[in-house]
């Protein structure tokens, strides 16, 4: 279907080839197609891009002829059609206009003023949980998630953050599962652990929940907090090692059997954040030769030195991966 109306006006810009225009878009209306789909399906009819601007419901959707819709602003050069209510639908040909678009943009106009009326389920009211799940969801289309985040007074392309976390935080939330969601733009002190993700524009709160929820599992009692940014590599972890692969390596099976001794994992824990035996020993208020006996037993069971940077990082890792197991159950 692609660039098909060039060819279509390549061939003569008569009745026949306007009556397959208007099938196309009659088609786009009696399949109650979403607006995404409509301004996906236009722009590549057209072979350039095409947009559709709706200011009252919080919508500015733009595709390019390869059908990605995004919330870009029309071009300069757009040829606009303006429709009741402030909305417009355009499209921006470079170099001179089509014999057929004139007829394209009426139909598109049409088009975006019989869906918009009829767009998808009406969305909850104001400060609804349901609207920020939906903003969350990753099954909904750009004009869905821009509706709803009109509607929660945020801007589409706001940059936020979206926390994941097993406390309570105040603000716009939703409880999914058992984790609680968060949109904001500051991080707040929470009384649970907490997987902060990356600062994103708004329309893109997907991405930072999935990221927020990789960071939720690899917080543990000492690291409550846990920030995407700052994993690096270890998300790759999260994404590809299953639970019970992670179970089966020696050495968090190792760590397991130490976890049997109270505050041993805590201990190690400490090793690795403060990089050495006394620095560890200072952070959880200990003597060092306490601290010094309590690593030689982990020494024994793990069987790899504790006193080198290479050991210390083996440690961290498998620590990192017994928290992405335990998390993930």
């Amino acid at each position: 279907m692609r660039g098909l109306l060039l060819r279509l006006s390549g061939l003569d810009a008569d009745a026949e080839s306007a009556v397959r225009v208007i099938g196309f878009f009659d088609r786009l209306i009696t399949e109650r197609a979403g607006l995404d789909t409509l301004v996906r399906s236009t722009a590549e009819l057209a072979g350039c891009p095409a947009g559709l601007h709706a200011p009252g419901q919080g919508l500015s959707l733009r595709a390019d002829a390869g059908g990605v819709v995004t919330t870009r602003p029309a071009p300069a050069r757009a040829a606009v059609r303006t429709l009741e209510g402030g909305v417009e639908v355009w499209v921006a040909r470079q170099g001179a206009p089509a014999p057929l678009d004139d007829m394209l943009l009426e139909r598109f106009a049409i088009a975006a003023a019989v869906l918009l009326e009829h767009s998808s389920v009406p969305l909850p009211e104001l400060g609804d949980p349901a609207l920020v799940e939906l903003v969350l969801s990753e099954g909904v289309g750009t004009a869905e998630r821009s509706r709803a985040l009109h509607l929660l007074g945020i801007g589409a392309t706001t940059p936020l953050r979206v926390l994941a976390t097993t406390g309570e935080v105040p603000g716009r939330s939703v409880l999914l599962g058992k984790v609680q969601a968060v949109l904001t733009t500051e991080v707040p002190e929470v009384a649970g652990r907490l997987g902060v993700g990356p600062l994103l524009p708004a329309l893109d709160a997907a991405r930072s929940w999935q990221a927020a929820r990789t960071a939720l599992k690899y917080t543990s009692d000492g690291e409550p907090v846990v920030w995407w940014e700052r994993l690096g590599s270890l998300t790759l972890l999260a994404e590809q090692l299953d639970p019970a692969d992670i179970a089966a390596l020696p050495d968090v099976r190792a760590l397991d059997g130490l976890a049997a001794e109270p505050g041993m994992i805590t201990a190690l824990e400490a090793l690795c954040t403060a990089g050495s035996v006394r620095k560890a020993a200072a952070v959880l208020h200990r003597h060092h030769s306490t601290m010094t006996a309590r690593l030689d037993r982990a020494e024994s069971t793990l069987g790899f030195e504790l006193d080198s940077a290479s050991g210390r990082f083996r440690l961290h890792l498998a620590l990192m991966l017994r928290r992405l197991r335990d998390n993930s159950e």
